[in-house]
């Protein structure tokens, strides 16, 4: 998942960013609503954390455009502001959920797992591809009927793979989504990582799911479930 933060806090920004992608997040932020609204417009995140308090919109007012723009992306508030009015305020503007400060990093990704879980009306809530399947709200993964255990990275990888499946990705694509656009290191690493999905979805299950496409990049190709193949 791709995540943006709007806080203007340079320390909370940084333990935020931090704390997401030590969970396999890819993250951007923006240190204002005039950057943030920018940032979502152009960019399709899965959420947006964003704060209350900015030094130029307000997160309320912020949330409000995003929606009167159309863009649905589900919107996470965060605040230091307990009152139930602020609660109110923010939810009426468009978002979907509140986080209060000071808060524990479990409970800021289990409700980013119950927005995934939710997410826009048109994305289901399970991705399958074939006899694949991917839950972004419980971040599991099942090749048939066998759990196939996955870093961080390596889950937000396939699940990149998974919404977009018989498409081919680019590695700057898949850099920009997965890691983010503050990775400045070799793009060979989309090639390594492509291989250890391999190892763990494919080789395991006599399958070739995942086809290198010479010169462009890499796509998930869907095939038959077991079922499927055992009626042909």
């Amino acid at each position: 998942m791709r995540i943006l933060v709007v806080e203007d806090e340079p320390k909370m920004a940084g333990l935020l960013r931090r704390g997401l992608v030590e969970e396999g997040y890819a993250v951007d932020v923006a240190a204002n609503g005039t950057d943030g609204l920018w940032a979502a417009a152009e960019n399709p995140y899965d959420a947006v954390l964003l704060d209350l308090m900015l030094p130029d919109v307000p997160g309320i007012d912020v949330c409000r455009q995003l929606r009167e723009r159309g863009l649905r992306v589900p919107v996470l508030m965060l605040t230091a502001r307990d009152a139930v009015p602020d609660r109110v305020a923010g939810l009426d503007a468009g978002a979907d959920d509140y986080l209060t400060k000071p808060f524990a990093f479990s409970e800021l990704f289990a409700r980013l797992r119950a927005l995934a879980r939710r997410g826009p009306s048109e994305r289901p809530p399970v991705l399958r591809v074939g006899n694949l399947a991917l839950d972004p709200a419980t971040r599991t993964v099942l090749r048939g009927s066998t759990r196939v255990e996955l870093t961080a990275r390596e889950f937000a990888l396939l699940e990149l793979l998974m919404q977009r499946p018989d498409e081919v990705l680019t590695r700057s694509r898949i850099l920009e989504h997965v890691w983010d656009f503050a990775y400045d290191g070799d793009s060979n690493v989309v090639d390594v990582y492509i291989r250890y999905l391999r190892e763990k979805i494919d080789r395991p299950f006599g399958r070739s799911s995942i086809e290198t496409v010479r010169g462009s990049g890499y796509r998930l190709r869907p095939e038959p479930s077991d079922d499927a193949a055992h009626q042909a």
